[in-house]
């Protein structure tokens, strides 16, 4: 099964793109439509605690061969590839989601935001195993807006575009 291009333009248009490495709010290093450079990045602590003196994630060092402007094509082909990877993996840990065109592009666009564990782990998806009510699995995605954060505004109009792509 394939993300349809409402899927797709979703996640293009929360993601942004980037031609040149930048550290998101995460403090990861990504390019592109948010494609995070350093899988190992994501491991580190975002901040250092009292007892904790290693490499915290804004530190980690980007890799000088990606320290460059990449080009528009390269970078549609590297969001084509890694979104077959996300789209693999819903199906694996939700597989009563084929066939249901809506409800797998939007668990699809979360799991590119939280990645394939944080779908994994996630009471949606619990839901969806389940076949609980459509609207009892839609208040799932709410759970992933980080409240109190400088970013649950735009998590919160992007869970909202998930859910709405979900009932489509």
């Amino acid at each position: 099964m394939k993300t349809s291009d409402k899927g797709i333009h979703l996640m293009h248009q929360f993601e942004g793109y980037r031609d040149k490495p930048y550290l998101c709010p995460a403090h990861l290093w990504s390019v592109g439509y948010g494609e995070v450079l350093h899988q190992e990045q994501i491991k580190l602590p975002m901040v250092r605690t009292e007892n904790y003196t290693g490499m915290i994630r804004k530190e980690f060092p980007l890799a000088p061969e990606h320290n460059r402007q990449w080009s528009r094509a390269e970078l549609e082909e590297r969001f084509k590839n890694l979104l077959g990877s996300f789209e693999r993996g819903v199906l694996r840990l939700a597989p009563n989601l084929s066939g249901r065109q809506g409800l797998f592009d939007a668990c699809v666009a979360l799991s590119y935001n939280i990645g394939v564990g944080g779908f994994q782990r996630s009471t949606l998806r619990q839901r969806i195993i389940r076949d609980e009510p459509l609207e009892r699995i839609a208040e799932g995605f709410m759970m992933y807006v980080n409240p109190g954060s400088a970013f649950e505004k735009g998590l919160t109009r992007r869970r909202r575009a998930e859910i709405s792509l979900f009932f489509a």
